[in-house]
């Protein structure tokens, strides 16, 4: 088990100004931070990249796609501008030693076509992904995409939705995430829900009900730990906190007001995480 820290509690662009927090992370005790893939070129990751293996900090990343980029579409050049971005999402992450890109990527967050998804519209989104496995095979990098809320997406949101999406795509360098807070919206049970995407388990968000530390909300997390331990998941738990640091961001996510502040995230929310996996169900 590696535990993981997003980036997005402080900022959607990493840049140098942002290595003192990865430094206090790493002395906070975490194994590793997720990257969001927003901007940057080739020689921007490397040097991320660098100071992580300096540090031996783990990298994961997200990655989304633009409503012009949505590998759902009927539009055969959006589908193709979507699969141009997961390459270049694959390539910068391969750029910053990464290991994993999660994100709802299957299609543009927060879009909807005011319809229930069509078999059409999830054939389309598997066949750009199954291109887009080949393409991180080369690299190493696993796919996993993750189902979110109704609110955010229609075309996946459970783990048997997402199991469909994985089984086919059928390619070893592409699985699946969980994130606890889209399943307190989406699944009957966390430990169900997990134990339906098992065989497919690749990243781990650890997320709260109101996106804040995790532990002081609603989200069953004994179900959730017991859930993972079951299955004997070894992989990345990350914690995926938000904050209003940068609006233009924060308003996109609908994220209106901070929930939690940013040190009791991180410092409680490591413990936390220890604790769960390690307690006596």
């Amino acid at each position: 088990m590696k535990i993981g820290m997003n980036m997005l509690l402080w900022t959607n662009h990493v840049t140098e100004q942002h290595f003192d927090i990865v430094e206090t992370l790493k002395k906070t005790g975490y194994d590793g931070i997720e990257l969001f893939l927003g901007s940057g070129d080739e020689a921007h990751y490397s040097k991320l990249g660098n100071f992580f293996s300096k540090m031996d900090m783990g990298v994961t990343a997200v990655a989304a796609l633009d409503p012009e980029e949505n590998i759902a579409s009927p539009d055969k050049k959006v589908r193709e501008a979507g699969l141009d971005k997961l390459k270049w999402s694959i390539d910068m992450t391969a750029a910053s030693n990464g290991e994993v890109i999660c994100g709802p990527y299957h299609s543009t967050f927060a879009f909807f076509t005011r319809q229930p998804p069509t078999s059409e519209e999830r054939s389309r989104s598997a066949e750009m992904l199954r291109k887009a496995a080949e393409y991180a095979e080369k690299a190493n990098i696993i796919l996993a995409p993750e189902a979110v809320n109704r609110f955010e997406c229609y075309l996946y949101n459970t783990m048997a939705d997402l199991k469909t999406l994985v089984e086919k795509v059928d390619h070893p360098n592409f699985g699946a995430m969980y994130d606890t807070h889209h399943s307190n919206i989406e699944e009957k049970s966390q430990e169900g829900a997990i134990k339906t995407i098992a065989p497919y388990l690749k990243h781990v968000h650890i997320s709260e009900n109101d996106r804040g530390t995790p532990g002081s909300g609603q989200v069953n997390w004994e179900s959730a730990f017991k859930g993972l331990r079951d299955i004997g998941y070894d992989g990345w738990l990350t914690i995926e906190a938000f904050s209003t640091i940068i609006p233009e961001f924060a308003n996109a996510i609908n994220v209106w007001r901070d929930y939690s502040p940013a040190e009791e995230i991180y410092t409680k929310g490591i413990e936390f995480i220890r604790k769960g996996m390690n307690a006596d169900y």
